[in-house]
């Protein structure tokens, strides 16, 4: 069942509470299993195992391609899988690693 997250800006983050909210009335009978890079060990550690094929085929296609590292790699944070899946492969290179968030209101409105 998918039940629509009417609190907050819809963001993931007010999903994610909706869910555990959800989940901590009702945990008698159901388990949560978040697909954030969020939680208690070892959910964020299965996380990052799981979606660094991301970041190891990026590698691999690119160097393929351009014979190099990019200068930048951006990736959405807004529950972190996706950052760190792209993130994992390439953090010991001399890359910028810029996350965005959809949320956000810019580094500039002091938000």
């Amino acid at each position: 069942e998918v039940i629509t997250v009417h609190n907050g800006l819809g963001t993931l983050k007010d999903a994610c509470n909706e869910a555990l909210r959800d989940w901590s009335s009702s945990y008698k009978t159901s388990h949560y299993m978040i697909g954030t890079a969020a939680g208690p060990h070892p959910y964020p550690t299965i996380v990052k195992e799981f979606q660094s094929i991301i970041g190891k085929e990026t590698k691999k296609q690119i160097l393929e391609k351009e014979n190099k590292l990019p200068d930048s790699i951006i990736a959405c944070v807004g529950g972190g899988s996706n950052a760190i899946g792209i993130f994992s492969e390439f953090i010991n290179d001399q890359i910028n690693l810029i996350g965005v968030e959809p949320a956000g209101h810019g580094i500039h409105t002091g938000k």
